[in-house]
């Protein structure tokens, strides 16, 4: 294994860590490292292997928005909760680093089904939000693995 398949492969790690911690952009790290392989390898086989981790990638991308978006339009619950989540989540980051992103986006979520809804059925509604949340992580991480083990694949191969 070259230094260059060393160093790819902890950088995608760190991006699947990336896809779980959302600190770090996890795909595109996983993309980019691939790519840097494939330029350094050189060759149709990982132009190829390219190509399919970033095919596997997008169509993860449009999964993780796709089915969660939908999940959460049959429960009623609207996209502008999921922002005001991710707007105090943000800014929770810079209040409590690291475990603020995830206080301010639940807080979020909350105050946001708490002014549509009510008091009552707030805690419902917010637990239906990070369930998709969660689906939404679990769909990007499936599709950074998938993307991993092609490269995998590639640099056996090659």
């Amino acid at each position: 294994m070259s230094l260059v398949e060393v160093v790819v492969a902890l950088a995608i790690l760190v991006g699947l860590v990336g896809v779980v911690v959302p600190v770090l952009p996890g795909l595109v790290l996983v993309l980019v490292a691939v790519l840097v392989w494939a330029v350094d390898v050189g060759g149709g086989t990982a132009w190829t292997v390219f190509g399919l981790a970033t095919a596997v990638l997008v169509a993860g991308t449009v999964v993780k928005y796709a089915v969660p978006g939908r999940r959460l339009k049959s429960s009623g619950i609207p996209a502008s909760t999921t922002w005001f989540g991710i707007a105090l989540g943000v800014v929770g980051f810079f209040v409590i680093p690291v475990v603020g992103l995830i206080i301010g986006f639940v807080l979020g979520v909350y105050l946001a089904e708490h002014r549509r809804v009510g008091s009552a059925a707030a805690w419902p509604s917010t637990q239906q939000a990070l369930r998709a949340v969660g689906v939404s992580i679990l769909i990007e991480l499936a599709a950074g693995i998938l993307a991993a083990l092609v490269w995998v694949v590639g640099v056996v191969v090659t």
